[in-house]
């Protein structure tokens, strides 16, 4: 990458420079990069909060040992969350000392990490905004690599801090909360009571599958975490040993009659990408919505008895009818009861049916968390999943820049995507 003082930056320089600093000071190091080699004259990273709904502006390594809260910086209504929605990066005319302002997406496959947010003195050109956009992608590895050994990106992600519940609670998702791939898209959301209720998502990738899990454990707080544990737990054991719907349910079952007095509600469901064949299991779990031609209904398929019933039964793998063009969406009963039942799920869902898994997950239980005046009595919780069809051989992220490049105005507004 070439410089506008005439240097020379290089996607490998890059990441080796972040991987010499040490892991809390990788961001600063990238940011020196960009501020000398693009002539910033600030840069800044932002993160995204657990909720999805905010995102925090990560200071100096420094500043995590001064005891002052994250400044949590609400997404709606703003370029930021324009930013991340359309996961195009943004050119604006600031009217002010500091110059051009460039706002561009830090996002992996899918997953929405964050911002990275320049201040320059002039429009940047067209391998400028090359530059700063294999730049965000690097932040993204950057901040993959190295959240595993600190805590500082798990500091920003958090605008309050979390009862023990709830830092259970998220210790039990998905390290990625979306992932696309050329088959699918998919992506979690989840919001925590203010007792926390114990509902949990999960999804993997394999060779050959792509499965995905939702479960809701009884009871709240700390109960209902380690409940939570104990099902996730049996349930990613049992896959990754390679075992099928059934077993893996039968093991999620027998962990819960053998350490618990309770129960957890779940589904888990595995597709095929060599033949698309899809299979379901439902314990006493609300049923899944599906969008297809325009339409949302209620997938109704058999439901067993939830986990650690401590009675005699068995789970039935059910083949679930997926069809290129549907978009699945996987909930707990938080987006179903008390207030939530006044939000119309599948008018939401058709409605939201354009934007990417990541952003309808997030509408639809902002939906919910709105309805109950921010104040949930049960975690809620959805899976959103696009089904493409095994045809599909590039991503979003992929084709999606060919067509905003098409159509993308002057420097003084959108600009091209990465």
């Amino acid at each position: 990458m070439r410089s506008v003082r005439g240097g020379a930056l290089t996607l490998a320089g890059v990441l080796a420079a972040a991987e010499t600093a040490a892991p809390v000071e990788s961001l600063d190091v990238v940011a020196g990069m960009l501020r000398e080699h693009l002539g910033a004259v600030s840069v800044s990273f932002l993160i995204t909060d657990f909720t999805g709904g905010s995102v925090v502006r990560l200071g100096a390594a420094g500043s995590v040992d001064t005891g002052e809260p994250a400044r949590r910086i609400t997404l709606r209504g703003t370029l930021y969350d324009d930013v991340i929605r359309t996961q195009q990066p943004c050119v604006e005319e600031t009217g002010e000392d500091r110059g051009v302002r460039v706002v561009a997406p830090v996002t992996n496959r899918g997953d929405a990490i964050g911002l990275l947010e320049l201040f320059l003195p002039a429009a940047p050109d067209a391998q400028v905004m090359q530059e700063i956009g294999e730049s965000a992608h690097a932040l993204a590895y950057i901040v993959i690599a190295n959240r595993s050994f600190t805590d500082v990106y798990q500091w920003g992600r958090r605008t309050k801090p979390l009862s023990l519940a709830a830092e259970i609670q998220h210790r039990l998702l998905p390290a990625s909360l979306a992932c696309e791939a050329a088959q699918f898209a998919v992506a979690g959301a989840l919001e925590p009571a203010d007792h926390v209720g114990g509902d949990t998502f999960d999804y993997t990738i394999d060779r050959d599958t792509v499965q995905l899990s939702v479960t809701d454990a009884m009871g709240h707080d700390v109960d209902a975490a380690l409940l939570a544990t104990l099902a996730v737990g049996a349930l990613r054991r049992a896959r990754r040993a390679g075992a099928d719907l059934a077993e893996q349910a039968r093991q999620a079952d027998q962990a819960m009659r053998e350490h618990s007095q309770s129960y957890v509600t779940g589904q888990v469901l595995r597709i095929s990408l060599v033949d698309g064949k899809t299979e379901f299991v439902n314990a006493g779990h609300p049923w899944p919505l599906v969008m297809r031609d325009g339409q949302v209904r209620q997938v109704t398929l058999q439901i067993d008895l939830p986990f650690g019933f401590q009675v005699s039964h068995t789970y039935r793998v059910q083949p679930l009818d997926l069809r290129p063009g549907d978009r699945l969406v996987m909930l707990t009963d938080g987006m179903l009861e008390r207030n939530a039942g006044s939000v119309d799920l599948p008018d939401l869902i058709v409605r939201t049916r354009a934007l990417h898994p990541r952003e309808a997950a997030r509408i639809l239980i902002a939906a919910v968390v709105d309805a109950n005046q921010g104040h949930l009595e049960d975690d809620a919780t959805v899976m959103c999943l696009d089904w493409h069809g095994l045809e599909r051989v590039g991503r979003d992220a992929d084709t999606g820049a060919d067509l905003a490049d098409a159509s993308a105005p002057s420097w003084t507004g959108r600009t091209v995507p990465r």
